[in-house]
C-alpha cells in the first residue's frame, strides 16, 4: 500500500512542493549575466547524476512529500542527450504532474514536438532582448534566429502557455520592456521580467545594473494598462494580465528589490545531484554518494527532510553580510 505524502515543511512554516532540477552544467551560451565570456570547466559525466538517479528522486519528493511541480533546467537542458526519455520517466511517477523546463530554445525545433509527447506540459524561454546584434552581445552566440523559431516550434507543439524570461540589466536591454510587454499583449506570451541577480560568471553584478520590477511596471502601464493575477499557488513572479482582456500576461521577478523569500515553496537539484534549499545557498546536502553507496529511500528522506528543516529564512541581497555564492546560475540550475 503506497504511504501517504507528508509535506516537507522548513523550520519557518513553508512547504517545499516545487522541485527544480538541472540536468547539466553545459550551456551553448555564455549570456552575460550567468557564465563567463570562456565558460567554465563542465562536470565530468560520472559526476552527473544519472536518469535513473533523478528518477528515483523525483519519485521521493513525488510520492512522499507531495510536489506537484517538476521544472528541468542547466545550464541548458536540452544538450543533455535524450532529455525526452527523462521527461517521459517523470511523467510515468504520476502523469498529473505539472512538468515544466526553462531552455534558451536554440534547439527546439528538434525537440519541441518530442517533449510534449513525452510529458512537458508547458515551457519557459529564456529571450532577453529582440534585436539580433543586441543578442549576439548578451548571449555571445549568434543564434538569435533559432531561439526564435525555437519558440514558434514550442507553440506548435502546443507547449502552453510559453513564458518568455527577460533578464533586465541596465545600459543594455532595460530599453526594450514596452516592447516585450507588447509581445506578450499581441501574441499571447507571459514575459517574466527577472532582475539582474549576482550569481553572473564574471562577476560584474552591481547594484546599479538592476532595473528595480516598480520602475519596468510604470513603464509598461503607460501603454498597457495592468490588472493583478491571484495565484492560487506561491511563485517567485508578481503576475499581471491585460486590463483590456488580451491573452497574454506579464510576470515579475524581484529578487534583488522586494524578495519572496517568505512565501518561497522551491528547492534545487543540481546536474551533480546537490540538494539546494535557495539560489543563494553557501552549502548544498550531497545526495549523490549517498544514492550511489547504496542507501535505502527511507535514509534518502530523512536527509531531505533534515535539509529542507534548515532552510535558509532569506537571501541577504541588500543586507550586510550577504556573501555571493562560488557557483554562477548555471552550475546551480535556474
Amino acid at each position: 500500500m503506497q504511504r501517504r505524502a507528508r509535506s516537507l515543511w522548513d523550520s519557518y512554516g513553508r512547504v517545499a512542493d516545487d522541485l527544480r532540477i538541472s540536468v547539466t552544467d553545459r550551456c551553448n551560451f555564455r549570456c552575460i549575466y550567468c557564465m563567463p565570456a570562456e565558460g567554465l570547466k563542465w562536470l565530468k559525466r560520472e559526476d552527473i547524476l544519472r536518469y535513473e538517479e533523478i528518477v528515483r528522486l523525483a519519485r521521493i519528493f513525488v510520492e512522499r512529500y507531495g510536489v506537484r511541480t517538476i521544472r528541468i533546467t542547466g545550464g541548458e537542458p536540452l544538450v543533455r542527450v535524450k532529455l525526452e526519455e527523462l521527461i517521459g520517466m517523470i511523467n510515468a511517477i504520476d502523469p498529473t504532474l505539472d512538468i515544466t523546463m526553462t531552455t534558451n530554445g536554440v534547439l527546439l525545433r528538434q525537440k519541441a514536438q518530442a517533449l510534449k509527447d513525452a510529458g512537458l506540459n508547458r515551457i519557459n524561454i529564456s529571450l532577453d532582448t529582440l534585436h539580433d546584434d543586441r543578442f549576439k552581445e548578451m548571449a555571445r552566440s549568434d543564434q538569435f534566429t533559432r531561439v526564435m523559431d525555437g519558440i514558434t516550434a514550442a507553440r506548435e507543439a502546443g507547449l502552453w502557455p510559453i513564458k518568455l524570461n527577460m533578464v533586465v540589466v541596465q545600459g543594455h536591454n532595460d530599453d526594450e520592456v514596452v516592447d516585450f510587454a507588447r509581445l506578450a499583449h499581441s501574441e499571447g506570451y507571459e514575459v517574466r521580467f527577472i532582475e539582474f541577480m549576482p550569481l553572473d560568471g564574471d562577476n560584474i553584478w552591481t547594484n546599479e545594473q538592476v532595473v528595480p520590477s516598480r520602475r519596468i511596471m510604470e513603464q509598461i502601464e503607460d501603454q498597457f494598462p495592468l490588472v493583478p493575477f491571484n495565484d492560487t499557488r506561491p511563485g517567485p513572479a508578481t503576475r499581471y494580465t491585460f486590463a483590456d482582456g488580451a491573452a497574454g500576461g506579464i510576470g515579475f521577478i524581484s529578487s534583488v528589490s522586494q524578495a519572496f523569500c517568505t512565501s518561497c515553496n522551491r528547492v534545487r537539484l543540481t546536474a551533480e545531484g546537490g540538494l539546494r534549499t535557495c539560489l543563494f545557498s553557501l552549502q548544498e546536502t550531497p545526495l549523490r554518494e549517498l544514492m550511489r553507496s547504496g542507501v535505502s529511500d527511507d535514509h534518502l528522506g530523512s536527509v531531505i527532510e533534515g535539509a529542507i528543516w534548515r532552510k535558509e529564512e532569506g537571501h541577504l541581497i541588500n543586507k550586510p553580510g550577504f556573501i555571493k555564492p562560488a557557483k554562477s546560475m548555471s552550475q546551480i540550475g535556474g
